[in-house]
């Protein structure tokens, strides 16, 4: 059990999300594991086993820029409320508390996933496996990361628009953070560009591909998928897998659908189906790369009765939008009406690169990985240079 504790701290701390020598991980089997000797906040923890049906706890400052950000956004708040469509189904909404006591902690943790304990850090837990709390955990981070820069580019908006004086101390909030990121993402890792010619070769040009799209943070581990049609055959990560440990976590899904294999393959197995199906490729990407989902909800029609009801935005809205000349579609997961299995494929047919609103991006490409990746990267860059591009303009142009 240490390995496996230690194994999720060794993720925490190469996917910068937290020091993993500020990290607390506990995991309740026959005995209590920690990293850490049981004492003060390490004992604190520990009593939360008495108080939830749970195998594991995790807790920790997390890394910058993910921590200011967090203070910066729990300030008068008792919760957060993510923005992207992905974390909100996750998560619903981040409670915030202000004790760090085993009792305040159970209680806002028996109906959440996370929970932000104010000053001090994000606590998690697991009910199976330690990864269910590394997960909750790198999806608070995403999901603080996402509203927080969304929210500034509204606000800063609005100050536009409204010729309203912005708020110098939330500017030089907002500047701190941003010197804080990490730099521009660049394609220098090479994929394997031979067509695979064995399954094997599938396995491993796949398992290649996931782990360049997490070392990059294009995705976090546990969301985002990708796919491959070899023979008659898409060979497709499985829903939950971790994109950078797809070794044994791949499904070979017949094309035919003459088998019932598909049952544990991503849950957008049906729209990765119908993209190959308009573009004739034969390998899809999909990762959720943080500033193409901002911009994805960035909406400049003001006029639309709608505007500002994300919930309508990122399952029916059908206006042609583009960032950074990068197609901008709605559509929820699943196979409905108003799913992305209906619109994704649309779109991929004129551009190989799509984004989803609030959601991700989808890239498609022949034989291998390297133009999907690429293109993803690209993705990921324009809209990080047209979100700021936009910014400088709304702060360079409101009343001083």
């Amino acid at each position: 059990m240490i390995s496996l504790l230690n194994k999720y701290l060794d993720k925490l701390e190469f996917q910068g999300l937290a020091c993993k020598g500020n990290a607390i991980f506990l995991a309740l089997d026959a005995e209590l594991f920690s990293n850490k000797p049981i004492k003060g906040d390490v004992l604190e923890l520990s009593k939360i086993f008495d108080l939830m049906n749970i195998n594991t706890i995790l807790y920790s400052e997390p890394a910058e820029p993910y921590w200011s950000i967090i203070k910066e956004l729990v300030k008068g708040q008792e919760k957060i409320v993510p923005m992207d469509c992905e974390t909100r189904t996750f998560f619903h909404d981040i409670p915030v508390i202000n004790e760090f006591s085993s009792d305040e902690i159970a209680k806002a943790l028996s109906h959440r996933k996370s929970a932000i304990i104010r000053s001090k850090g994000i606590v998690t837990y697991g009910t199976v496996t330690p990864e269910q709390a590394f997960v909750s955990f790198s999806s608070t981070c995403f999901s603080t990361f996402v509203k927080y820069f969304y929210d500034g580019m509204m606000y800063f908006e609005k100050c536009y628009l409204k010729g309203l004086l912005h708020d110098k101390c939330y500017v030089e909030g907002f500047n701190n953070i941003v010197k804080k990121l990490q730099p521009l993402v660049f394609s220098f890792q090479p994929l394997t560009l031979k067509k695979p010619k064995t399954e094997d070769d599938v396995i491993k040009i796949l398992a290649e591909a996931g782990r360049a799209v997490v070392e990059h943070k294009l995705v976090d581990s546990y969301f985002g998928n990708i796919s491959y049609i070899y023979g008659n055959n898409i060979y497709i990560s499985q829903t939950g897998s971790s994109m950078d440990e797809l070794e044994c976590c791949i499904d070979a899904v017949p094309l035919d659908g003459s088998s019932s294999v598909g049952i544990t393959a991503s849950s957008e197995l049906s729209a990765h189906k119908n993209i190959y199906a308009v573009t004739g490729d034969n390998a899809i990407l999909h990762g959720h790369p943080k500033f193409a989902v901002i911009m994805s909800m960035y909406c400049e029609k003001k006029d639309c009765s709608y505007y500002g009801d994300m919930d309508y935005c990122y399952r029916k809205c059908r206006e042609k939008r583009y960032v950074a000349d990068i197609p901008v579609v709605s559509g929820e997961i699943g196979t409905g009406p108003t799913g992305l299995v209906n619109t994704v494929p649309k779109a991929m047919k004129d551009s190989r690169g799509v984004i989803v609103f609030g959601h991700g991006v989808f890239t498609s490409g022949k034989d291998n990985f390297q133009n999907p990746f690429d293109m993803l990267v690209d993705i990921e860059n324009k809209c990080r240079n047209e979100y700021f591009k936009m910014v400088q303009k709304y702060l360079s142009t409101s009343p001083q």
